[in-house]
């Protein structure tokens, strides 16, 4: 929902509520006794009535709104919601009778407060009635910021629906690489006239890429367990193309057992590793390592370039732009991307929380 049309709501609600006080003072106007001073009645009526009903209730409208729905009511705490609710409209209320009798009525007090047991007593029914009025107003927050949550949540989900299209979409450009598919086919094909064993084993780890690209990517949440052994598998194809056994380097820390994560969210980086690195000569020119632990997962990818050498760009793949955005839809504010491009390194750092 804009923030326009919040704030409009906001301003309705008060425009409600402060055209109900104005209703009682004209009431109060009429009833009142000509003889006394009209001008000096209404002005200490409307300041009692500010200080009466305005203020507690403006208060708790916003412990209500900004404090009670998001740390409690939203996470279903529904106990804790009533009691903090309650706590909240009384000690508004206290605030605001503290200053109508000692800012306002100081010097006219009636028989009836003056000190004593009638005094207490007649104090305490007033907060009480003040914080019965106060609770109205924060029970009408709760239910302008659910309303407000749940327009945004539903807006959320159709803007998420829409990205995932676009997401897949990209995705399958990506899965159906013919650059990669005619690159790795050709590599084994030569693979078998030297060894045929070795040929089978790439053989295989290929169609098990295909398989995990058609099936497993269609769920929400795979295994981390199995993402990992994608990257495992696509990393190996990938070394066919170089001689040197070092060129890449892979590295699971922690253990990823049970941990659930979306699928294909770390190798659009390790494919733009791979684009980008431009000799595979030297040794851990591709790094990737896994941290993996109770609070988060921690994804790094650095890839060695060489600055002077102009990159071919290609149409497949996923940019930046769309797995940030795709991350934003799939992690809001529960992930951290960070991107440094140096010299002669490009690094890639991603941190998720688990959960």
């Amino acid at each position: 929902m804009k923030k326009s049309i919040v704030i409009l709501l906001h301003i309705g609600f008060w425009c409600c509520y402060l055209l109900l006080i104005g209703i009682l003072l004209a009431v109060f106007y009429r009833s009142s006794n000509p003889a006394i001073d009209q001008t000096a009645r209404v002005l200490n009526a409307f300041k009692s009535l500010f200080l009466f009903a305005f203020l507690p209730s403006f208060l708790t409208f916003y412990g209500c709104y900004l404090i009670l729905f998001t740390k409690y009511l939203q996470q279903k705490k529904f106990l804790l919601s009533f009691f903090f609710g309650i706590l909240i409209s009384i000690a508004a209320s206290t605030i605001a009778y503290i200053l109508m009798r000692y800012l306002i009525e100081s010097g006219q007090l009636t028989d009836m407060d003056k000190g004593g047991i009638n005094g207490r007593s007649t104090a305490i029914r007033t907060i009480l009635f003040m914080s019965f009025i106060a609770s109205i107003a924060g029970l009408a927050a709760l239910i302008l910021k659910g309303f407000i949550t749940w327009v945004k949540e539903i807006k959320l989900k159709e803007e998420l629906k829409q990205k995932n299209h676009e997401t897949e979409m990209a995705l399958i450009k990506s899965q159906l690489d013919p650059h990669f598919l005619f690159n790795t086919l050709n590599n084994i094909d030569v693979l078998i006239l030297k060894d045929a064993t070795v040929a089978s084993n790439y053989l295989n780890k290929l169609s098990d890429i295909l398989r995990f690209m058609l099936y497993e990517t269609k769920t929400d949440e795979i295994l981390l367990k199995k993402e990992i052994e994608y990257i495992e598998k696509y990393i190996e194809l990938q070394k066919i193309r170089t001689a040197n056994a070092n060129y890449v380097s892979f590295q699971v820390i922690g253990n990823p057992a049970s941990i659930t994560i979306a699928p294909m969210v770390f190798i659009p980086f390790i494919e733009n590793a791979f684009k980008h690195s431009t000799n595979k000569k030297i040794d851990n020119a591709i790094t990737v390592r896994l941290f993996i632990n109770e609070e988060n997962i921690q994804f790094v990818c650095e890839n060695k370039f060489d600055p002077n050498r102009k990159i071919i760009q290609e149409s497949n793949g996923l940019g930046n732009d769309l797995i940030q955005k795709r991350l934003h839809l799939i992690y809001p504010e529960q992930h951290l991307l960070e991107l440094d491009k140096q010299i002669n390194l490009y690094s890639v750092k991603l941190t998720i929380k688990n959960g």
